[in-house]
C-alpha cells in the first residue's frame, strides 16, 4: 500500500511538474521546434527536467499589450 501510494505522488508530482513547465514555454518567445525542443528535455528528465527549462529561460518575453490607461485632466 505504502508503495503504490509513493508511485501514485511521483507520477502526480511528475505530471504537474512537466505542466508547469509547458505553460512557462507558453510565455516565452519559443519557434514551435524550440517548444517541441524543451518540451521534450521536461519530459526526459523526470525529476530535475521542468526545473532546468524554467532556469533556462529559452527566448524573450513576450510582451503583454495593454491598453493605457487614459489621463485624467483636473
Amino acid at each position: 500500500m505504502e508503495a503504490t501510494l509513493l508511485r501514485i505522488l511521483l507520477i502526480a508530482y511528475l505530471a504537474a511538474a512537466f505542466v508547469v513547465a509547458m505553460f512557462y514555454l507558453r510565455h516565452r518567445r519559443v519557434t514551435p521546434l524550440e517548444y517541441l525542443f524543451w518540451g521534450t528535455l521536461a519530459l526526459a528528465l523526470p525529476a530535475l527536467g521542468p526545473f532546468f527549462v524554467i532556469a533556462a529561460r529559452p527566448g524573450p518575453r513576450r510582451r503583454v499589450r495593454r491598453p493605457q490607461a487614459k489621463k485624467r485632466v483636473v
